[in-house]
């Protein structure tokens, strides 16, 4: 097997990343855009010692779980993985990755719950990020290629809302009347470096990021007026830093409102320029819903939500309940969180923490334990999952039960793994533990499709604490 062969095989199974997988000379090929039962013409792209990869060039028997692609460059394109798979496969493709995740990091076997879906398979996003560069001297705006910095021109986005094909003809109207370029990331040139909009119950927040303030701004605003109907806000971000971060510090608002107000489960809470939103609204109203089904209402309970961002989650939570806390290490967001639990009368239900989890985790259990309260611990990391210290405070505490939401999981188990006791850190690395006693039962591990059309999947895991003196 050599690089830029080209073979004909027949696709064995799914990967856990929706590749199609071929086995020959008793290695795994990944060719993305493949499918299970299907017959394919592919190139070697890369060979490894345990593995290589491939790019389809045919398919000569298509799957019956083979559709159309709406994107029309969707096979270019890193947003979406799944759009040429049926829906329904899709989920079991997600599903299966968790079972798996969980069986080959953790050693643990669970049984995944059917998987909640979206009002919406398509058009479900409510937060856009478009790179802008250039190709041959043409100002391109679309989506980096998968794996690269590479830009994929766009017109429109079939997992984005209807007013995308919109705010893109807006740009590229602008971009042409006044031949503005875009960013080049090798000399940190252009007019222009990304477009970002969020939608918050039909409103815009559109964010341009540039490395010095635009020229023509009103008319910039008049022509977004002419293709987008609706409400927004215009800002600029000003970053002339040097660096792979994309935005600076300098937010300048030139039109419309600093923020919008918007309700989820009865919470009043403002979206701004810098406020982190959930991309799928219908699922991340099911996912909080479900968080909140998992907590207790009796008068000796108090809920922790660690990682807590802006809290809304926590205010949700401490609504339901007879209080929760929450612990980020943010400023800004702690805040916002603040004020959410003053608006919403909560403040006397309410308490937010600014600093770090591992530090703060500990203190604040330790508070409650004293007061008698029966404690759930909701844990929704970033990607990267837990830090170690804050697993070691988690495992240290006993607490009666804990609630992990999770949108990668490869580290779900692993912090599942750590916690349970599958899994120990010893020195540098992660090891299995054989015939180890489990702290805790998994008691629901449950999928919500809040990325469809793409290999991502956010996770709920529910854990209660075993009591071995029983």
């Amino acid at each position: 097997m050599q690089k830029n062969e080209e073979k004909i095989g027949i696709v064995s199974n799914l990967g856990m990343d929706g590749e199609g997988v071929l086995i020959e000379e008793n290695k795994p090929i990944f060719i993305p855009f493949s499918l299970p039962t299907e017959k394919i013409k592919y190139r070697i792209l890369k060979v490894t010692s345990k593995c290589a990869y491939g790019k389809v060039l045919e398919v000569f028997t298509p799957s019956d779980d083979r559709v159309r692609p709406k994107c029309p460059v969707f096979f270019k394109c890193g947003g979406c993985q799944l759009q040429h798979l049926r829906y329904n496969e899709q989920l079991k493709l997600k599903e299966n990755k968790i079972t798996t995740c969980f069986r080959k990091i953790a050693g643990l076997d669970v049984q995944v719950l059917p998987t909640i879906k979206g009002v919406n398979e398509y058009r479900y996003r409510n937060k856009l990020q478009l790179p802008v560069g250039e190709i041959n001297g043409k100002t391109i705006i679309g989506f980096y290629a998968e794996n690269s910095h590479r830009i994929i021109e766009i017109e429109d986005c079939p997992i984005n809302p209807e007013w995308t094909k919109n705010i893109i003809s807006a740009f590229y109207s602008y971009i042409n009347e006044f031949k503005l370029k875009g960013y080049n990331e090798q000399d940190f040139s252009g007019d222009l470096r990304e477009i970002a909009v969020k939608e918050i119950d039909g409103k815009l927040i559109i964010t341009v990021v540039c490395p010095k303030p635009l020229e023509h701004v009103d008319r910039l605003i008049e022509i977004i007026k002419s293709f987008h109907k609706g409400e927004f806000s215009l800002f600029l971000n000003i970053n002339d830093n040097k660096t792979n971060f994309v935005y600076g510090n300098d937010f300048r608002l030139c039109y419309g409102n600093n923020d919008y107000s918007s309700e989820m489960l009865g919470i009043k809470y403002k979206i701004g320029v810098r406020s982190f939103m959930q991309v799928n609204p219908s699922v991340c109203q099911k996912l909080y819903s479900a968080v909140c089904n998992e907590v207790s209402e009796k008068p000796n309970s108090t809920v922790i939500d660690a990682y807590s961002g802006a809290g809304l989650m926590t205010a949700i939570l401490a609504q339901k309940t007879q209080g929760a806390i929450g612990i980020e290490i943010i400023k800004e967001a702690v805040d916002i969180a603040d004020e959410i639990a003053k608006s919403n009368g909560l403040s006397d239900k309410m308490k937010n923490y600014c600093g770090d989890c591992a530090e703060i985790l500990p203190k604040v259990i330790k508070e409650q334990k004293e007061l008698n309260k029966k404690i759930t611990l909701v844990l929704d990391p970033p990607r990267k999952g837990c830090d170690i210290s804050v697993i070691d405070a988690v495992i240290k505490s006993d607490i009666d039960k804990i609630v992990y939401v999770s949108c990668k999981p490869s580290t779900l188990a692993r912090d599942i793994g750590l916690i349970v006791g599958s899994l120990v850190v010893f020195g540098t690395e992660i090891k299995r533990v054989e015939n180890y006693k489990p702290r805790y039962s998994i008691k629901s591990v449950k999928p919500f499709d809040m990325f469809s059309q793409t290999k991502h999947i956010e996770t709920l895991c529910v854990l209660e604490r075993i009591n071995h003196n029983i």
